[in-house]
């Protein structure tokens, strides 16, 4: 019996069983209903707004899929989020290149932070769910120490420029995403790119390639922690403030964006791309429930039935089509 696909078919499962083209589709039908709802919506201020509020937790979300594609988990988003808010908000580096030293700060802080937690995972052994679960305690206490009370200000420039448009078109906040993308893109072609699925799929089958699996992962945690940074320094953009528990609401946010975009929290499986996504449709949904008229604290609900619908969807079509092909 045969079990070859025609080219037609593999390219039909490949579009239904990948995270981005759902994630994709649902964002397309929710932006439908959204303008239908909103007189505003298709307007340029109202889509500028969008991409600012998504900006930080679809950046993060792309920090934490590095290490969920290697079936880890990364807690401490959250208080790196927090730290680097509360930092740019006591040290406000006016200019553009004072906005530069800033964000080379916040990255500087998250990378050590994921540096701290690659060590301790990947050479140390240990959980990376206890070891970022501490981690998270401890940057959170150390936000506090910077700023124990809502305050502060971050410079003029950063909270102005970054959440402006270009040309009065384009938002400046989008261009950011975009340049993250493009970087993904690069990496995911690189050694320890290719190393991240590999050890993600089968830790030993990778080793006995002779790939090194401790460097992967330390490594897997630096860039998420250097991510983490980069989207704090645009929450602190969104916000133009600071607060010691401003990245407390986006940690389960961050892992329902992840789960919504494709990637299997397994590893071996996903795309940073679908991370992004999936925080777009998230927040994009929150505008449609406010918009509705729903109550804020059936916004979760929602959010979890949206995540849990298209995690389904997805296993449901991949299960569907491998048996479709294995009969063909």
């Amino acid at each position: 019996m045969s079990t070859t696909t025609s080219p037609k078919l593999s390219l039909a499962n490949g579009l239904l069983t990948n995270g981005v083209s759902t994630v994709a589709i649902l964002y397309v039908v929710l932006y439908g209903i959204y303008s239908r709802i909103e007189a505003g919506a298709l307007s340029v201020s109202a889509f500028s707004d969008l991409v600012n509020n998504t900006i930080p937790l679809a950046i993060a979300a792309a920090g934490a899929t590095f290490v969920i594609l290697l079936g880890g988990f990364d807690l401490s988003v959250a208080g790196v989020l927090s730290l680097v808010n509360v930092v740019l908000a006591t040290h406000p580096l006016d200019g553009a290149g004072g906005a530069l030293a800033s964000l080379l700060l916040a990255i500087g802080i998250g990378a050590a932070i994921g540096l701290c937690n690659g060590v301790l995972v990947a050479y140390g052994g240990l959980q990376s769910i206890a070891v970022t679960l501490a981690m998270m305690i401890l940057t959170h206490g150390l936000a506090l120490v910077v700023l124990d009370a809502p305050g502060g200000g971050v410079s003029d420039w950063i909270s102005d420029t970054l959440t402006n448009n270009l040309w009065g078109v384009v938002p400046v906040s989008g261009t950011v995403a975009i340049v993250v993308a493009l970087l993904w893109a690069v990496f995911r072609r690189t050694n320890t790119g290719v190393a991240l699925y590999a050890v993600g799929k089968d830790q030993t089958a990778a080793a006995l390639s002779g790939i090194n699996v401790k460097r992967t992962r330390c490594v897997a945690f630096v860039l998420a922690g250097a991510l983490y940074g980069v989207a704090g320094f645009m929450l602190s953009a969104q916000t133009a403030s600071g607060d010691p528990n401003a990245g407390m609401p986006l940690l389960l946010l961050v892992f329902a964006s992840v789960a919504l975009g494709g990637t299997a929290f397994s590893g071996g499986q996903g795309s940073l791309y679908g991370s992004m996504i999936g925080a777009a449709t998230l927040m994009l949904l929150q505008k449609v429930l406010f918009s509705s008229g729903f109550q804020s604290f059936y916004i979760g609900l929602f959010q979890g039935f949206v995540m849990i619908a298209a995690v389904i969807f997805v296993n449901l079509v991949t299960h569907f089509t491998r048996r479709s092909g294995s009969h063909a």
